[in-house]
């Protein structure tokens, strides 16, 4: 058992979800980071995770998923603790408190999470400027962008929020599947979609920053081929899939199984990996996918990667087994690369598919 699950997990699942996350930025922010970094990423990378996303060198394919560090807090930090790449947010034009706590909410007997943050942010101004501050240093960090819950004009948000941070970001992630603003995920309709990706085309010509779409677990295959096509239609730079679900298997078997909100972690695994080599049967090697939900080891990132994905992403395992889990997903995973005679990640992308 991990010393994380041994001495912090019996303290940190008594404090309040939220505030447990907000105590783990705040000792972030602290520089604490270096003795957590010597505790839990003990080697370097093994050469064979190295890859290439969006035509920048990444130490490894193991990225942390948007919201964690909603306001780009400490996306240093979190490259210091491992991850290949970063992406903060999802940030809004304007600042908003999200919805009415509590919000947040850990399923630990599935090893799931349930959230309807809504957008919590501190707006574009805060997070460019934190941004602006990191320039020149090394490192992908991506933005995840998002609408605000009042907006008249959500592709709009999009469209400034894009435009403003294109030049302090690796990439930029447009968010129509969160669960948890109403309306959003109207959003991923096929005319609605088209439109979207329309207005933020000029802009995406213009600055060249990668532009991605993620989208929801709980699309049906059309929509999700729907997506497919015009993110090829519209020169995307990839997808991320999936963000958390509205259904509640029947597995589930923790109390708070009945909140509203987006279910993340295990739970969501096989849907994930199924939405995954879906996109990858429609696009093939035409542009990365990134895949999201329910990794929680090297074996879940190996699968992800033969389904198709290019990279992963996680978040809600860490709740469970602490900033540890990065280094021992990607000691396994370049094991598993090695067993199977593979030199690099990109060889094994799509194997499976």
């Amino acid at each position: 058992m991990s010393l994380y699950r041994c001495l912090v997990w019996p303290l940190v699942r008594h404090v309040e979800s939220e505030r447990a996350h907000r105590l783990t930025l705040d000792l972030l922010k602290t520089g604490l980071v270096l003795p957590l970094h010597i505790m839990f990423r003990q080697q370097a990378d093994d050469p064979v995770l190295a890859t290439t996303l969006f035509g920048q060198r990444i130490p490894n394919p193991v990225g942390l998923a948007a919201g964690f560090d909603k306001n780009a807090e400490v996306p240093d930090a979190m490259l210091r603790l491992g991850f290949g790449f970063v992406e903060v947010g999802g940030v809004t034009p304007r600042p908003q408190p999200g919805n009415p706590r509590p919000r947040l909410f850990r399923l630990e007997e599935d090893r799931a999470v349930i959230n309807r943050m809504g957008f919590n942010n501190e707006g574009l101004d805060a997070v460019a400027a934190r941004l602006e501050a990191r320039r020149g240093r090394l490192g992908l960090v991506g933005v995840n962008l998002g609408a605000n819950k009042d907006s008249e004009d959500r592709p709009g948000d999009y469209a400034i929020s894009y435009a403003r941070l294109a030049a302090l970001c690796g990439f930029a992630v447009v968010n129509v599947s969160s669960p948890n603003t109403p309306g959003l995920r109207n959003l991923q309709g096929r005319e609605e979609l088209a439109a979207l990706l329309a207005r933020l085309q000029p802009l995406h010509a213009q600055y060249k920053t990668p532009l991605l779409v993620k989208i929801a677990p709980d699309l049906a295959e059309e929509d999700i081929d729907a997506v497919a096509e015009l993110a090829l239609q519209y020169e995307l730079d990839g997808i991320v899939a999936t963000n958390t679900t509205i259904a509640r298997p029947d597995s589930l078997r923790s109390h708070h199984k009945a909140e509203t909100g987006g279910l993340s972690g295990a739970p969501l695994r096989a849907r994930a990996q199924a939405v995954l080599k879906q996109l990858y049967g429609k696009i093939g090697t035409r542009m990365p996918l990134i895949g999201v939900g329910g990794i929680a080891s090297g074996e879940d990132a190996y699968a992800r990667i033969r389904a198709g994905a290019s990279a992963v992403q996680l978040y809600s395992a860490m709740v469970f087994e602490g900033p540890g889990l990065v280094s021992r997903i990607k000691g396994e995973l370049a094991a598993l690369l090695k067993r199977d005679g593979f030199k690099s990640v990109a060889e094994a992308v799509g194997k499976d598919s």
